[in-house]
């Protein structure tokens, strides 16, 4: 016995460091997620003109300007998991919000509270536009001693700010690299607007990672603080004594013959109570790879709204009510024209829209590799909502690879949509319906984007600053243009740096 005891031993002794020496041989080496910092530095400048502004209730400039720059870090906790920090800002000038108050002349009494800075305080704009201080008083029709027009910007304090914005997430990778998950938070501020969200992700990868199966869910709670146009501030102030209150104490309102009248009398605008909007996502998607030359995807995603989803200081015009101006009677007969250099149209009402909104959009995308030097990438996505909105987007694009490190990206995208069935143009909704805008990115229109992109890869990271070695960079230019008029282009940059 006690010789079976000691030859058992003995090949234990032999076997369990065999053992031990198998294990290690199938421990497999797990690679970094991500080897090293890596910082982004982003900057779009967009730039766009047109002729339906939704704060002149579907008439007016829409000329707009606007510089985005980002940067955005990503940081490697450990071997699996990823950190990243993206912050920017979006600083705007636009011509049409600055027409929330678009009238020249007093600055004082309640118009100077019309407008609300970042903080909630009031703040006392500087209206300007065409004064009347040249124009001679003709045929008996009343000249105001202030002016405006919805075809030149106002110089108030709603026509530029500067939106900042903050957006964190957190990946996990699994040891096979098969499974990810992460979570995210963010939040942005701008001067009538706060958005606060969160979310998570889920990510799969089966079939030797020829399959990528993903789950996401967003949450946004936003929170508006209202400004109105002008006049119906000063409506909700003063109530029925507005027209010798406040801004309107000392100004002439006009009507469609340019007399001087005291008819004037929004009533169909009430102020807004509930000042949040909600928005819930869920979002699948999968991807395959079909060949060794071809890649499909496809999406879908699910989004509820809830809340105030109207814009409070787009104004609405009513076919059944009387018209009444500010400014110079001589520019009425001209008003939804360029050439108005003087008078401006009081609202009516706000925008008003439904308080819940679902969306739906389906995509699907197929990638093809021709040869070394193109790959064709197509884009295809269908959207429909309870609002009646349907639209489809198509988007394809080649990359031209020159070598390893210089490529061209030509690309188009076309965008087609139906009207939302509570959008009507300017002055043809009527006082008795529940919903109306005139917004145009809610009416009926086509639009065609095309782009060029020149995109560097340094895959050795030649190029250096201090301790960053430069991984790559592109530019971009995009024509936008759609069959209402309005035009844009945008000049995007790139550049990404690896710490060392």
């Amino acid at each position: 016995m006690k010789k079976t005891i000691i030859l058992l031993l003995l090949v234990a002794g032999r076997f369990v460091p065999a053992l031990a020496q198998n294990q290690d041989s199938t421990k497999v080496y797990k690679k970094k997620v991500l080897e090293n910092t890596e910082v982004d530095f982003l900057m779009s400048l967009y730039g766009q003109d047109g002729e339906n502004s939704a704060v002149g209730g579907g008439v007016g400039s829409e000329k707009l300007t606007d510089v985005t720059p980002t940067i955005v870090i990503s940081l490697p906790l450990n071997d699996d998991d990823v950190l990243t920090i993206d912050a920017g800002i979006s600083a705007y000038t636009s011509a049409s919000s600055s027409n929330i108050n678009p009238f020249n002349g007093n600055t004082s009494g309640a118009s100077t509270s019309a407008l609300i800075t970042k903080s909630g305080a009031s703040s006392s704009p500087v209206p300007s536009g065409r004064t009347s201080e040249d124009d001679d008083d003709e045929g008996g029709r009343s000249v105001s001693s202030h002016s405006g027009t919805p075809w030149l910007a106002s110089t108030g304090a709603s026509r530029s700010d500067v939106l900042t914005s903050l957006h964190v997430d957190y990946s996990h990778s699994s040891d096979s690299r098969n499974f990810i998950w992460g979570t995210n938070v963010s939040g942005s501020n701008e001067f009538d607007y706060t958005s606060f969200g969160f979310g998570g992700n889920l990510t799969g990868l089966f079939n030797d990672k020829n399959t990528e199966v993903g789950l996401k869910g967003t949450v946004y709670l936003d929170k508006w603080r209202p400004i109105y146009p002008t006049e119906l501030h000063e409506y909700n102030l003063y109530g029925s004594s507005f027209l010798t209150s406040g801004y309107f104490s000392g100004v002439d309102v006009i009507n469609q013959s340019g007399i001087a009248t005291s008819d004037y009398n929004p009533s169909n605008f009430t102020a807004i109570t509930n000042r949040s909007r909600n928005s819930y996502s869920g979002s699948f998607y999968l991807s395959q790879i079909l060949s060794k030359k071809l890649q499909a995807a496809l999406f879908f995603d699910v989004v509820i709204q809830q809340g105030l989803l109207s814009t409070p200081y787009h104004r609405i015009y009513f076919a059944d009510k009387p018209n009444y101006y500010i400014g110079d009677a001589s520019y009425i007969s001209v008003y939804k024209t360029p050439l108005n250099l003087g008078v401006y149209q009081l609202a009516d009402d706000i925008e008003r829209l439904p308080s819940t909104r679902l969306k739906i959009p389906i995509g699907m995308r197929l990638n093809y590799y021709i040869n070394e030097t193109f790959v064709l990438r197509t884009y295809y996505r269908y959207y429909i909502d309870d609002w009646g909105l349907e639209a489809h987007t198509v988007n394809v694009d080649l990359p031209i690879r020159f070598n390893q490190r210089f490529s061209l990206t030509p690309s188009y995208r076309f965008y087609t949509q139906n009207a939302v069935k509570y959008y009507a143009p300017y002055e043809t909704h009527l006082s008795t319906e529940q919903y109306y805008t005139s917004d145009p990115d809610l009416a009926k229109f086509n639009s065609n984007q095309v782009s060029m992109a020149l995109n560097y890869n340094d895959i050795f990271n030649d190029i250096k600053i201090s301790r960053f070695g430069l991984k790559n960079a592109n530019i971009k230019y995009s024509h936008y243009f759609r069959s209402d008029g309005l035009k844009a282009n945008i000049v995007s940059l790139g550049v990404k740096f690896v710490f060392q």
